[in-house]
């Protein structure tokens, strides 16, 4: 029970991997906020997580909104007491041709990848300082931004710019005890992918571990950067990506 009466908050998280996060988290003892933009897709994942005896609100919304990001850290607040934990997973990736990617889909991408990231870490470390008791912000990067992927431009510049502020963050909140870091996950196996008849066997092809990772391979990698074991590790980036990075073959 390392999160046991930790309040955390996981954006992002009505499925996949932040679902999966949520639910190791509820499990070792945490209070679990879960957001999703889609209220029915909260409100069910919330209910799964209760009939696995665990203790979890759904709190629908759009995180790359400001004034949702104050609603959801001050509703979490006064549901269970305080903040402790804030995984901002919530992202959205939108392929497309350099030559003609559109300025309406730049800026969707980075308005939530990097402003939802940025301000949801603000408000949360806001309270986590008032508090006094520590904190931990975990960031969820990707290993496109680490590695050329086609069509993604916009979205790897996101990811790795969110590993950036993980680094710098480190400067302003290791006075207050609050650590930051970023998980870069590699190919995953989620519903999402699962639509794709050749995502697997391609992803099991070219990854030297032969086959993507699941959602409880980065929910355990979440688990130890969040918990009281990695207090002394801020400011980094853990990939989990099979040793993909390393070797780099083109998924196409």
């Amino acid at each position: 029970m390392r999160f046991k009466n930790q309040v955390a908050i996981v954006t992002g998280a009505g499925q996949g991997i932040g679902l999966e996060i949520c639910r190791r988290l509820a499990a070792e003892g945490a209070h679990v906020v879960l957001n999703d933009i889609e209220v029915a897709l909260a409100e069910e994942a919330a209910q799964k997580i209760r009939q696995e005896k665990g203790s979890c609100k759904a709190i629908a919304g759009d995180c790359g909104e400001v004034a949702f990001i104050e609603r959801l850290v001050s509703d979490s607040i006064r549901a269970f007491g305080k903040v402790d934990i804030i995984i901002a997973n919530a992202g959205i990736t939108l392929f497309g041709d350099f030559f003609e990617y559109t300025p309406e889909d730049f800026y969707k991408v980075m308005h939530l990848n990097l402003g939802g990231s940025f301000f949801l870490a603000q408000q949360a470390a806001k309270n986590m300082r008032d508090q006094k008791t520590g904190g931990r912000i975990l960031f969820m990067s990707s290993v496109t931004g680490h590695q050329a992927h086609k069509n993604l431009a916009a979205y790897g510049m996101s990811k790795a710019a969110l590993e950036m502020l993980a680094k710098n963050l480190v400067l302003e909140l290791s006075p207050y005890g609050i650590t930051v870091n970023a998980i870069a996950p590699g190919a995953t196996a989620t519903e999402r992918t699962k639509s794709d008849p050749g995502y697997e066997n391609t992803w099991s092809r070219i990854t030297p571990m032969g086959k993507p990772a699941t959602t409880t391979d980065i929910a355990t990698a979440a688990l130890f950067l969040v918990s009281p074991e990695a207090g002394h590790i801020t400011g980094q980036t853990l990939i989990v990506d099979g040793g993909w990075t390393s070797v780099s073959p083109t998924p196409y």
